[in-house]
């Protein structure tokens, strides 16, 4: 029943104003948010707050509910695994998102792989993604690029050039592992 409400919320077609417009089923869902609104990154790769980041990542989301979803939890813990120093750091919020999502997700009823996964994405959606992978699980890996590419893109546009390269080069792996695959059939 749960999932099912975090399906029609989160795979609309104008999936933030849904979001918007839901708010009040989405908090009684995943209290968790709340913390996410309104906390500042305080660095100079984010313009947003954290809450605003996963809306604008979430706007240029594919429509698939993994990716989504995933997006919507990928910074949950970044307001319990923050270091103010010159600028503001969270280092380890992955991992800390991660065991939230886990909480949520079990709370929501989910199957166990379904939160595998999904933690999985969580906690690596940081992680570069390599050769390895690829190889490994393809399908996976290609997930995961959409999560990195949207959350990637909901940074300053100020600080994006390193990031867009990075995007470069793993879509061109991921095409030529595609091509690799079909020469060998």
């Amino acid at each position: 029943m749960e999932k099912e409400k975090l399906v029609n919320i989160l795979m609309n077609d104008n999936v933030v104003d849904n979001i918007n417009d839901n708010f009040d089923e989405l908090i009684n869902l995943i209290p968790e948010i709340k913390d996410m609104i309104g906390f500042k990154h305080n660095h100079p790769h984010h313009h947003l707050d954290v809450w605003n980041h996963t809306l604008l990542a979430l706007s240029i989301s594919p429509k698939n509910f993994d990716i989504r979803l995933t997006l919507l939890l990928h910074d949950i813990g970044k307001p319990h695994s923050y270091q103010d120093e010159e600028v503001r750091h969270f280092r380890g919020h992955a991992k800390k998102s991660s065991e939230i999502a886990f909480s949520i997700l079990s709370r929501l009823n989910f199957s166990n792989i379904d939160i595998l996964k999904l933690c999985y994405l969580i906690r690596e959606h940081d992680t570069p993604i390599n050769e390895e992978e690829i190889i490994y699980n393809k399908e996976l890996a290609n997930i995961k690029f959409k999560i990195q590419l949207c959350d990637g893109l909901a940074h300053n546009p100020l600080y994006l050039e390193k990031r867009i390269k990075y995007f470069l080069y793993i879509n061109e792996k991921l095409n030529n592992h595609e091509n690799k695959i079909k020469y060998k059939k």
